[in-house]
């Protein structure tokens, strides 16, 4: 099954980031695609390299990044929710890019099953 994911809360402010990074290890664990992750809201946040959790914290921005890299996981950042909380293109951690609601609507075309966490 092809996934598409939703983001709507920071990284740290609220359980959905690390919920949906947590499902989509799950999904990709049991052999489905996790086609794209859009960040929207607060959840831009997950996209900023400026973030520094203390050491025995985890990490969410660099988990993302990871997730990118070794699954060829999409991580789309809506570009007006970023502009509005000061996140540009040079802010974004590894594996993230800044677009439009245009690839949210697409990710609803493309996929099996959209999964909105956060309000």
């Amino acid at each position: 099954m092809k996934f598409g994911i939703v983001v709507n809360e920071g990284p740290y402010q609220h359980q959905a980031a690390d919920s949906a990074y947590l499902f989509c290890k799950a999904a990709i664990g049991k052999g489905h695609e996790i086609w794209r992750v859009f960040f929207y809201h607060d959840g831009v946040n997950n996209a900023t390299k400026l973030t520094e959790p203390p050491q025995d914290d985890r990490n969410i921005v660099n988990r993302w990044s990871r997730l990118a890299q070794e699954h060829g996981v999409d991580l789309v950042v809506c570009v007006a929710a970023a502009l509005r909380r000061g996140i540009r293109e040079e802010n974004l951690a590894q594996g993230f890019r800044i677009s439009g609601l245009g690839q949210l609507a697409e990710a609803g075309i493309q996929t099996d099953r959209m999964i909105t966490f956060g309000d």
